[in-house]
């Protein structure tokens, strides 16, 4: 099994992190994405998405997205469980886990890719495109972002971590 990623990319962060709670590691083949590694081959074959971090098993299957990977890997190794103990904490995890990346993560991408200069021709995860920055983006982005703030606040004011007293994978 073989992780690659791109160091400083959010969700290559991410699984790099949900590593490191679970105290596993694997090997990792970083791909510098800045010069478009993920775009030649055999990458493109492995990971036509174009996007990091993907994982590939030992029987050649690749897995792509962060939390399916981190979901593939909390089944190998389920202590300490990152995705919850039973059915409710599950559903809570996920529902944080799901506000947190539709509400935060993905205007915030929005908002650095349509703003940033290194991702001009690039606002689409995974895409070489003509999609001109568009400023309207980030200031939508940061709004959008102002509000899952606010509606954290008083979730981390009575709870440990995002959906409860242990992390999770919407802490990560």
């Amino acid at each position: 099994m073989k992780l690659y990623d791109f160091g400083p990319a959010a969700n290559s962060k991410r699984v790099r992190i949900f590593l490191a709670e679970k105290g596993v590691t694997i090997p990792i083949v970083e791909l510098n994405v800045r010069d478009g590694a993920q775009f030649k081959e055999p990458f493109t074959t492995m990971n036509p998405f174009h996007c990091v971090p993907f994982l590939e098993l030992n029987d050649g299957t690749v897995i792509a997205e962060s939390v399916s990977i981190c979901r593939y890997l909390e089944e190998l190794h389920p202590e300490p469980s990152l995705f919850g103990i039973d059915a409710a904490d599950r559903a809570k995890i996920d529902m944080w886990n799901r506000r947190i990346e539709l509400d935060g993560f993905m205007p915030a991408l929005h908002a650095v890719r349509n703003t940033v200069p290194a991702f001009k021709g690039r606002v689409v995860p995974g895409t070489r495109t003509d999609l001109e920055q568009l400023p309207t983006m980030v200031t939508r982005g940061k709004e959008m972002l102002d509000i899952l703030l606010a509606r954290l606040e008083p979730q981390l004011g009575a709870n440990t971590f995002i959906a409860g007293a242990n992390i999770s994978i919407a802490d990560i």
